[in-house]
This record gives C-alpha cells, structure tokens and sequence, in this order.
C-alpha cells in the first residue's frame, strides 16, 4: 500500500505539488458545480422492497388489470370542532378545488352527486368530521406531490376560513408524500448548518486555533460539493436517490473528512518539531499516517458496498450513493487535506506554533495516566468495560419496532393532524385501505362474486368490504379492504399475514380458481418487515467478514483481526441498547424503526473501526522498537487525544441529525453519537488495549 501512497503524498507535499493539487480540487468543485444539482433528482416515494416482493408484484397486478385505479390516494379531511360537520360546508370546499383544474389530481368524488346513505358513510359516527377520497395520477414525479397538496391546501383552506366552522386537512399517502418532500427540503437546510456550526465550535474549543477550524472546514466544504455533484451526475445517469440517504451522506462526508484531518495535523504537529522545512514535515507526516487513513476510509468503503447485496432497497442506494462520497473522500484526504496544511505551515497551529528543533517532553493530558493505568491494569480497565458493555447490550432485548411512518413526523405537520383526525373518528383501516386482487383462471359469476365478499366480511380483522369492479373479460376482482386495526400497526399487519394464508382457501371455498394478491401500505409493511430482518443477518456476516479479511492485510496478524472485530461487536450490541434505553426516557420513543439499527451496524462498525485502525497502525510502529506494554502505552498516549478529540467531534456531527423532524433519523444519530463516544473512550481506550495485553508477546 506504501509503495501506492508514498509517491502520491510525497509529491503533494511539495511546494509545486501543493499548488497544483489545491487549484485542481478548487477548478474541480466550480466545473463540476455547473452540472446537475443532487435535489433534482431526490425521491420521497421511493421504492424500498424489491421487485419480486408479494405486494409489489400485487400493485403491478392491479395496475394491469385495472390501469385507471393506479395512481397515489389521498385523503381529504373535514371537521368542526365546535359540533356536527355541515356537508353544504364541505361541498363548497370541493367545489372551489375541482374549479381549480388542479393538474395532477385524477378524481375527488363529487358527494354532490351521491345519494344520501352515500353520504352518510363519509361521516363519522360522532357527525364532527368528513372524509371524501382523492386519487391522485400515476407516476407523478417528486415535487408534484406537495405542489399538488400546497395548491389544493391553499384553496381549501382559504374556502374553509371563509365559512368559519369548518377546517381542512389533506392526508393519506398523497398528503403524507407531499408533506415528506418538503420536510426534507426544509431538513436538510438546517442540518447542514448545524453541522457546520457544531464542528466549527468544538474545533475552536478543543484546539483553540482559528486556522486549525477552518482549514478542516475548508477541505470539508470542497469535498462536500464535489461528491455531493458527483452523485447528482449518477441521478441524471439513471440512479434513483433517496431523500433520507442524502441526508446520512451529508453527515457521514463531513464526519469522516474531519476525522482524517485531525489525524493528518496531529503527526503534522509532531513531524514540524523534527523539521525546518514545512514541505519535509508534511512528507513525513503522510508517510505515517497515509495508509491508516487511506485504509480506515477504505474500509468504510467497502462496509459501504456490502450493502450492494442487501435485497431492501433503501439499504442497496446506500451503496453507489456512498461509494462515491468515500471515494471522493479518501482522494481529499491525502491530496487536498495534506495540501491545505502544508500551505500554512505552522500559522495553521497558531497561537500554539511548533518550533523546530523543540524536543521538550509532549504533553498528554488525560490519556497519559490513562495509558498507564491500562498497560498496568489491563484485566480491572478491560474487565470493568467488558462487564458494563454486557449489562447494556441486554437491553436490546427490550428492542421494538415501529411501522407507522407517520408517527415519526412533527406533530403539527397537516397530513399527520388530518391522519391523526381520522384514526380517531373512523374505522382506523380507512386510513390506508388494502387492496384484495383475483386474478382468475376462469370467468366469475355474479353469484362467486357476492359469495366471497359476504366470506371476507366474515373474516376476522376485516372492518369493511368494498367491492371495487371486474374486468371486461370477468376474470379478476377487485376489493378494497378496511382493517378493524390501524394499517400501520403490528396489529394490522398481523391481519394481512393471516388473510395471506387464508386467501386460497377462501377462493377454493366458493370454486374461484384463481391466485389472490394483496397490495397497499399493510401488505408493504409486512414484505419491508420480512425482507430486513433477513438483511439485517446478511449484512452482518458479510460486513463481518469483510472487515476481517481487510484487518488481516494491514495488521498481518490473524489473532488482532479477531479481538478489533469483536470490540467493535460489542460495542455495537451495548450501544444499541443503551441508545434505546435512552431515547425511551429521554425522549419518549418506545419503539424504532426497522432501518434504525441496520443503519447505526453500518456506521457503528465501520467508523468504529476507523479508531481501532488508527490505535493499532501506531502500536505496530512503536513495536517495531518497543516491547508490547511499552509500544501500547505509546499508542494510547499518542493517539488518545486525537481519537478522543476526532471521536467527540464525529459523535456531535451525527447528533446534528437531532434537529431532524423525522424520528427515524433522530433516533438513528443519536444512537450513533452515544455508540462513537462510547467506542472512543471505553472500547479503544481500554478495553482493545486490555485485550492486546492478553494475547499479544513480547518477542
């Protein structure tokens, strides 16, 4: 890997080298700025299981039999808080939308033109509330969804305001679609100058060096812009990109590029002390650090793309997405990083300027005492460690999942406030109906027909029945199907699983041949359920591996592959449920979503391991002329304050996902901090080096 590196960084550390290197990355950011932007091409409604997932297959069925019923449903929602919903009310609303002409809305039904029991069923029992069904058009892009929602919201709510007693609220999966792609626009805006803000504070503070904050920010910003117009060329190539994944990779570019300069400047400061000339120490530098952190950013990279064997969708645009960004990142790190450095010189330490031949002894604050006590106590520091990761690990078993996305928006937002009306004044199955598809071998007579509806209404966890029509040929059916239970609930879930098993029995029962399928959220929810729980095994064992097999090479030791994978395990396991325990207390979150612990593995093992990578590079250098305590006494003193200050810094950056109004990302950055904190001071601290002490001898 030296003999790959050396000649790059040598060269960038040059004073020709350097300046090429920085206007290249800087006529680079501006060429490549010119291109697509990354928002164009960001999906709210993206698909997340895989093509041949049972409802998918489903929603292709009914889009084949029944093309004019495909589009995305929505919901509008009317209500009177004061007393009973006035219907002339509702129908002036309506009518001012559909004089509109709103484009994108296929149908609103017109309850002008339906009888009265019709009518009736719109209402709920208590008479303070109204819903009537919109169906949007099919294959709408992104933004159409909330212009469509923004337009008809305005209208409605207006004509509402205008009548005094009645409010307005557009829900279900149109309403919640548009709603979620304006989250995220406002979203990402925020959490981008939370990031900047977060680590521009705690480098300044930690550092106490104007230049030291803004160097790492400078290369942060000019990688950032590159990858992030990098992967926006992948949109315009064809890629589908997830509005929550930019989000994660935003965090994930300016995580990791700080990581790695603060490990480039830290030898930088040391090598600047054993020599006159800048571009000598910067040479030396890299020469010591390049390949722990070309080899730390490649193995998150390659944790990356693992995930290009996931069969969730949602997990597999992580990889080419993130791919890119650690590509892009590793480039930085020993070209631009090394350069930006190098252009300073020692202004970038001031006030605190290394002098040139200054060989006083380096002072190393907490980690000094710590790394002494480890190398002399390693079985009380790794045993306590061990113990304390074990009493919080078992809390996993508490660990719930929670399916009603909905619940993880701001409470205020319209589409929740409609949905949450709804839930609690109809049959909760109103508010994402199942479609139940025949698809027959045979004709099907008036007679089967009445038969199976009379059957499925009979079935338990059923509400209500609609049937929706019949092909030309008389072949397929179709129904919608209200849940006793919420669609978004384990419980309603449950009722779908249980019809799935049911079904062929129930066609058989009144002499349908034919193959049942059922599509909608509920059916989504239990394919998205099955599908990452079998990732989530495959995901582990083969990151696993893979980081095994990658230790392997840099240590050139079978044994120190085996107890660095498995500090980082356990880790995981204890940060996992010890971020649960507190999001729960802190926070109120009983329950997660299924992503939240499959996304913190990802970051958890392969940034945790960046730590490990670092600690053990410097042990195998200090061993090369130390004996194993004395060599690991060495390593902890002089990567504690780095690792510690990089590990404090990377854990702040992913608690900025924090001021995200999505739970899933909440929960999922603040896990990830309270994981990094703890790898940073329990795991590498003490617990490896205890381990190290255990297995490895002096030669």
């Amino acid at each position: 890997m030296n003999k790959f590196l050396h000649p790059i960084t040598d060269w960038v550390s040059t004073k020709r080298g350097m300046w090429i290197t920085i206007i290249a990355w800087v006529v680079l950011m501006v060429g490549i700025s010119a291109g697509p932007m990354l928002s164009e091409y960001k999906v709210t409604n993206f698909q997340s299981l895989p093509d041949d997932a049972a409802s998918i297959i489903a929603e292709q069925k009914v889009e084949e039999y029944f093309p004019n019923d495909g589009g995305t449903p929505g919901i509008l929602v009317f209500t009177n808080e004061q007393g009973d919903i006035d219907v002339e009310e509702v129908k002036t609303i309506l009518a001012a939308i559909e004089a509109e002409n709103i484009e994108g809305i296929d149908e609103i039904v017109n309850i002008a033109t339906l009888p009265q029991p019709a009518v009736e069923s719109f209402i709920s029992e208590d008479r303070t509330t109204m819903m009537v069904p919109m169906m949007l058009e099919a294959n709408l892009g992104n933004s159409a969804y909330s212009e469509i929602n923004d337009h008809a919201t305005e209208i409605g709510t207006k004509t509402a305001e205008s009548l005094q007693s009645t409010q307005f609220y557009i829900t279900g999966p149109a309403g919640i679609a548009g709603d979620t792609t304006k989250l995220f626009e406002q979203a990402d805006f925020t959490l981008l100058l939370a990031t900047i803000g977060i680590i521009l504070v705690l480098l300044i503070v930690i550092y106490r060096s104007p230049l030291l904050a803004f160097i790492p920010l400078l290369a942060t910003v000019i990688i950032y812009q590159v990858a992030n117009q990098s992967v926006a060329l992948m949109g315009a190539a064809g890629l589908e990109i997830n509005n929550s994944t930019t989000s994660i990779m935003s965090i994930l570019l300016f995580a990791a590029v700080i990581d790695y300069s603060l490990f480039v400047f830290s030898r930088y400061r040391e090598e600047l002390n054993h020599y006159e000339s800048k571009y000598e120490a910067m040479k030396y530098a890299m020469r010591a650090t390049a390949e722990p952190v070309f080899f730390a950013g490649g193995t998150v990279l390659a944790a990356m793309l693992i995930l290009f064997f996931a069969d969730f969708r949602d997990y597999q645009n992580f990889a080419p997405m993130f791919g890119m960004a650690l590509f892009v990142i590793m480039l930085g790190s020993i070209t631009l990083v090394p350069a930006l450095f190098t252009l300073f010189g020692r202004k970038a330490f001031w006030p605190k300027v290394p002098k040139y031949g200054a060989h006083e002894q380096v002072k190393h604050g907490i980690w000094g005492p710590v790394a002494k006590f480890v190398v002399n106590r390693p079985g009380i520091s790794g045993g306590i460690v061990a113990l304390l990761m074990v009493v919080m690990a078992l809390n996993v078993f508490n660990l719930k999942f929670e399916f009603d996305t909905v619940k993880a928006f701001p409470e205020d937002l319209p589409s929740r406030v409609g949905y949450e009306i709804v839930e609690s004044k109809f049959d909760k199955g109103e508010l994402a109906p199942t479609t139940f598809l025949v698809e027959g071998d045979a004709n099907i007579t008036a007679n089967q027909v009445t038969a199976l509806t009379s059957l499925l209404e009979g079935q338990d966890g059923i509400a209500s029945v609609r049937f929706q029509g019949q092909t030309d040929d008389r072949q397929n059916l179709k129904y919608s199907l209200s849940l006793d239970e919420n669609p978004y609930s384990p419980e309603g879930m449950a009722v779908i699983e249980e019809l799935r098993i049911e079904a062929d029995a129930m066609l058989a029962q009144v002499n349908i041949e034919g193959t049942p399928h059922f599509a909608g959220v509920t059916p989504k929810l239990v394919d998205e359920r099955d599908v990452n729980n079998n990732d989530i095994i495959k995901i582990v064992v083969l990151e696993t591996v893979l980081i095994l097999v990658l230790l392997l090479f840099l240590t050139k030791s079978w044994k120190m592959p085996l107890y660095m994978m498995a500090t980082i395990l356990v880790s995981y396991v204890a940060a996992l449920g010890f971020g649960l325990f507190l999001v729960d207390v802190l926070f109120g979150y009983e329950a997660v979503s299924t992503r939240v612990p499959v996304y913190a593995f990802i970051f958890l093992v392969a940034l945790g391991i960046d730590y490990n990578i670092i600690l053990v590079s410097r042990f195998i250098e200090e061993r090369k002329t130390r004996k194993v305590k004395d060599a690991l006494e060495m390593a902890i003193r002089n990567t504690g304050g780095v690792i510690s200050s990089a590990g404090v810094i990377l854990a702040a950056t992913f608690a900025a996902l924090t001021t995200m109004p999505i739970a899933d990302l909440f929960v999922f950055g603040f896990i990830v901090a309270v994981g990094i904190l703890m790898d940073t001071f329990l795991i590498r601290g003490m617990l490896l080096p205890a381990l190290i002490l255990f297995f490895e001898k002096d030669k």
